[in-house]
């Protein structure tokens, strides 16, 4: 076996791109790479080995082929023989609490964690076998923003981008491009530290994509942001998908999947428990769903038996926020008859709700519990 050359991730990237032989060696000439570097040493050795049953998946246009991965930690499980497929294009949410197993298959994708068993590929290479190749072709941001904070926001780019072997001409350029593509000009020579929770996860979202990987992680992304700057994310990342990105998202926010995700994968406790589009997985609710708002918290379970008879499924009381939500498909019909009974046993209501199902609902249905717990 010839000894591995640096340019080796480059070119196996490069080639995963589109790129020949021709235009790779252009490119590194730019780079300042010698000609006879080139030839003699690297473009011998950089072919990437096939991985078993990567091209079926390339030409089935999945880009993510899970199969009965499971991640043991003694006797816990963190991941239990879970097994999914990712097309191209889009974005695709992994949804669930805290512990459900998220972050774990993530860094399973990524090779920064080692399956116990089960295999994986991700843009065709083995997570295992060819987690070097497999690093070079894609672009990851973590729960939280891995930016160096003395730094300032252009320096931390131009980093990154270094460490990817790209010229310091070319380095500079990049910076500036998603610079401007994430609205950080204005703050581009300040230093890291003084940047908001949402500057920093901008700055760290564009070092994930120096390279211009065909597959995004993005864990959580927008964990601990205000409002407004989840909107400005959600943006970006649509920008990024219509430019021919694709997404794995990771969240335990409804509204984000069912914002951004066009297929979504429910994870709970290390298992995936459903799996469809947004809309898909809110029909397993059925009609509408009730909600009430009761004035005093500790009547929630009194006024969930009292309605129970008007619902297509179980009541569930929520006695900290003293609402009350339930299936049912009995229509607008049923709202003056559930006034009229809650009137009866004189409990006071702030509101009555009758809406369309949400994930929320959904995640209630199948596990008992919301997504947002620790």
């Amino acid at each position: 076996m010839p000894q591995q050359h640096p340019l080796t991730s480059y070119i196996t990237q490069a080639r995963s791109q589109g790129m020949n032989n021709e235009e790779i060696i252009e490119e590194l000439i730019k780079a300042g790479w010698k000609t006879h570097e080139i030839l003699s040493i690297v473009l011998e050795h950089a072919l990437p080995v096939p991985v078993p049953g990567a091209s079926s998946a390339a030409n089935s246009g999945e880009i993510i082929s899970v199969r009965g991965i499971t991640k043991a930690y003694d006797q816990l499980k963190a991941l239990d023989n879970v097994s999914l497929t990712v097309k191209r294009g889009g974005v695709t949410a992994l949804l669930g609490p805290n512990g459900a197993g998220k972050t774990t298959l993530v860094r399973v994708l990524t090779t920064l964690l080692s399956p116990t068993s089960g295999q994986a590929t991700v843009n065709g290479f083995d997570v295992v076998s060819h987690a070097q190749q497999l690093r070079s072709s894609i672009g990851l941001a973590g729960q939280y923003a891995a930016v160096d904070e003395i730094l300032s926001g252009r320096e931390n780019l131009e980093m990154v981008a270094r460490l990817y072997r790209l010229s310091p001409s070319e380095s500079k350029n990049r910076a500036a491009e998603l610079l401007k593509q994430f609205d950080l000009q204005d703050a581009a020579d300040r230093p890291a530290k003084t940047y908001s929770g949402g500057m920093r996860r901008r700055l760290d979202l564009a070092a994930s994509l120096v390279i211009k990987p065909k597959m995004l992680f993005l864990d959580e992304p927008t964990t601990g942001l205000d409002p407004r700057s989840r909107f400005i994310l959600w943006n970006i990342i649509r920008d990024l998908v219509a430019g021919g990105t694709t997404v794995l998202l990771t969240t335990q926010y409804l509204e984000e999947a069912d914002q951004l995700a066009q297929y979504i994968f429910v994870l709970d406790h290390g298992h995936i428990i459903a799996q469809g589009t947004a809309d898909e997985l809110k029909r397993q609710v059925g009609g509408d769903v009730l909600e009430l708002h009761l004035t005093d918290h500790q009547e929630t379970e009194k006024a969930a038996g009292l309605i129970k008879n008007f619902g297509s499924g179980q009541p569930l009381a929520n006695p900290a926020t003293g609402v009350v939500t339930m299936p049912t498909d009995q229509g607008a019909s049923i709202l003056v008859e559930v006034v009229r009974q809650l009137d009866s046993q004189h409990l006071k209501i702030s509101d009555i709700i009758l809406r369309r199902p949400s994930l929320d609902d959904v995640f209630m249905k199948l596990t008992g519990h919301s997504t947002e717990i620790n």
